[in-house]
């Protein structure tokens, strides 16, 4: 496999479990609190990560950046509280 392609294939998981955590979040079958939904996001934006600062598209991969940064920041709360 090329990288070009595997970081094609990175953005298209990525944006599967974006918008999939964000169905099933609006769907009511899972919350924001829910680590799955969390580690969707967290694992989505670090695919948009690779796609878009492979092909320099610096501005989503920063965003990505800040939207997996909250993902691991609510996991690590969600951790920290069980303990």
């Amino acid at each position: 496999m090329t990288t070009d392609l595997l970081m094609e294939v990175a953005g298209w998981i990525g944006a599967v479990l974006i918008l999939a955590g964000y169905g099933l979040l609006t769907a009511g079958r899972l919350t924001a609190k829910s680590p799955l939904y969390q580690w969707m996001n967290v694992v989505g934006a670090a695919g948009f990560i690779l796609n878009s600062g492979w092909n320099g598209a610096i501005p989503s991969a920063a965003l990505n950046v800040v939207w997996a940064g909250i993902g691991l920041t609510a996991l690590w709360r969600m951790t920290r509280k069980a303990a």
